[in-house]
């Protein structure tokens, strides 16, 4: 095992895959010397050359259209988007073309790509770079959707997807990036669609993926100092999710809590409330709930941007009036706006 931050973990896979197999490249901005935004490609070039590591122009387009094309061709490109925002700058190639070919040739040909999207709040970065756009890329059929919270499943579950036969939409938190943890550098890939139950408990089952699971182990903390036992289960991979995990854990606390940073209007975690609240109706000790950010963009101001943030706090605030309704009169619940 190393100790390696989430971002040279993802480094660590892609460069072990590239090894592994001739037919995998990456392209994007500054994927070259300069390495990527957090150093996801550091010293890749050097190590494949320029015609495996890519540099490419600043549109987004292009670059999805050269890596649908390659992936056609047999290869399994890599597609750095730099952040979730500017995928939309991509959106008629993902969502038209990557998503659908296989469908629409019948299964003739396959389009094994990885679509790197970083998501998520980053140190006042503003409305135009800090979306949590997860939900778009959930709802477009055809298309894998993986969300990492730590390093060792960045490792893990990036060499899933690079192997996987279908385009994966691969979303990394870019508040992570820094973040240091235990990599079993000789992992072998983590199934796509199997989620990761963080922490066991009795009383409720805390869901969620990306940065926002680790805000989920932190709440449980704090619950547990107020006799509450909190499950907290990192989904991983948006879609497919994993069900049975999912299920087994809702039965077992009778109490489900849904949290994600992206707005909880529209957001993902409404659709697997309803799928839940279906299978469960009548079951569960209390009703099932979600937290998510308010409809709003995010502020670049400090105080304001944290107004979107969704806190340990927050969270175990909401958990404690679901176990304990009568004794949780100061909860503090995110506004849906």
């Amino acid at each position: 095992m190393a100790q390696m931050t989430y971002a040279q973990a993802g480094c660590l896979a892609l460069r072990q895959e590239m090894e592994r197999d001739a037919n995998v490249w990456a392209l994007g901005e500054d994927v070259g010397p300069e390495g990527g935004v957090a150093g996801q490609y550091l010293g890749l070039q050097k190590r494949f050359g320029a015609s495996r590591i890519v540099d490419t122009p600043i549109s987004e387009s292009m670059i999805m259209s050269a890596a649908i094309g390659s992936a056609l061709l047999g290869m399994r490109p890599v597609a750095e988007l730099r952040y979730a925002d500017f995928a939309l700058c991509a959106a008629d190639e993902i969502i038209n073309q990557a998503a659908k070919i296989r469908y629409m040739l019948d299964g003739q040909v396959r389009v094994p790509m990885v679509i790197r999207q970083p998501i998520g709040m980053r140190w006042g970065m503003a409305a135009q770079h800090s979306q949590s756009n997860e939900n778009i890329w959930v709802g477009t059929p055809g298309l894998v959707v993986v969300a990492s919270a730590t390093p060792a499943d960045n490792h893990g579950l990036l060499k899933a997807a690079i192997r996987s036969d279908d385009p994966v939409v691969f979303m990394e938190h870019k508040e992570l990036w820094l973040e240091t943890g235990e990599v079993d550098e000789a992992a072998e890939p983590i199934e796509i669609g199997k989620a990761s139950v963080r922490r066991y408990g009795c009383d409720i089952t805390l869901l969620s993926w990306s940065k926002t699971a680790n805000t989920c182990l932190a709440a449980a903390d704090l619950l547990a100092m107020q006799g509450v036992s909190a499950e907290v289960i990192d989904l991983r991979t948006l879609w497919p999710w994993d069900r049975e995990t999912v299920f087994k854990s809702t039965q077992k606390t009778g109490r489900i809590l849904i949290a994600h940073e992206s707005p909880r209007v529209g957001g993902f975690g409404g659709e697997l409330l309803a799928e839940i609240a279906e299978v469960f109706w009548g079951q569960l000790k209390a009703q099932p709930m979600r937290i998510g950010s308010p409809r709003i963009p995010v502020p670049y101001s400090k105080p304001l941007e944290d107004i979107c943030r969704i806190s340990p706090e927050i969270i175990a605030s909401t958990a404690a009036l679901l176990c304990h309704p009568a004794a949780s009169s100061s909860v503090v619940i995110a506004p849906a706006l």
